[in-house]
């Protein structure tokens, strides 16, 4: 998700950029605060940067909302995505998604972000992870210290934050250094590399 509204005439829908489903339009859910899918100048630089990351890497996204970021990672050959998102409305329409496209190879689970990472902590690894909750929340700090302590992520693997303050003015926990940031708007985003600890 991120704070871009779409263009009158393309209200609830998304394209996807690049790869195998490429100029694809989907839907997403109307009327649920906060949801809003990532701008596609911002999709375009972000999997740019992760071009030598994304074929064949399981990625993890946190807060899925449209799913603009989880199918563009899919479509550009991740070979797994697991997106996890509370909201009902989303997780259907993320699963009707997944039937028009005909992909098998998005988990989809309905749960809270924060009391996943907890539960999951030791328990697997992603070579990518969207980690974009809604700004209103503040939880930006707050994953990524649970990402840190679960050791969610491989060493060499990205983690891709969006915000709508400064990345800079995150604490990054040991090992985790922020290697891209940019700003479009009034959104500051970037990707931190997962180092030797």
């Amino acid at each position: 998700m991120t704070n871009h509204s779409t263009k009158s005439g393309n209200s609830n829908r998304f394209r996807i950029i690049g790869g195998e489903w490429r100029s694809r339009k989907l839907g997403f859910p109307g009327g649920i605060e906060g949801l809003r899918p990532t701008a596609d100048r911002i999709r375009e630089t972000l999997f740019n940067w992760l071009q030598m990351k994304i074929a064949g890497a399981h990625c993890l996204d946190l807060f899925a909302g449209s799913g603009a970021l989880s199918f563009e990672a899919l479509s550009r050959g991740a070979a797994s995505v697991t997106a996890l998102d509370l909201s009902s409305k989303v997780t259907s329409s993320l699963r009707e998604n997944c039937s028009i496209l005909s992909c098998k190879n998005l988990e989809i689970i309905g749960t809270d972000a924060m009391q996943w990472l907890r539960k999951q902590s030791g328990k697997e690894q992603y070579d990518v992870v969207f980690l974009d909750p809604p700004y209103k929340l503040d939880l930006l700090q707050d994953c990524l210290d649970l990402l840190a302590a679960g050791n969610f992520v491989k060493t060499g693997g990205m983690i891709y934050l969006e915000s709508d303050r400064a990345l800079e003015s995150l604490a990054f926990p040991a090992g985790c250094c922020l290697v891209k940031s940019k700003k479009a708007g009034q959104v500051f985003y970037g990707v931190c590399e997962i180092q030797m600890k």
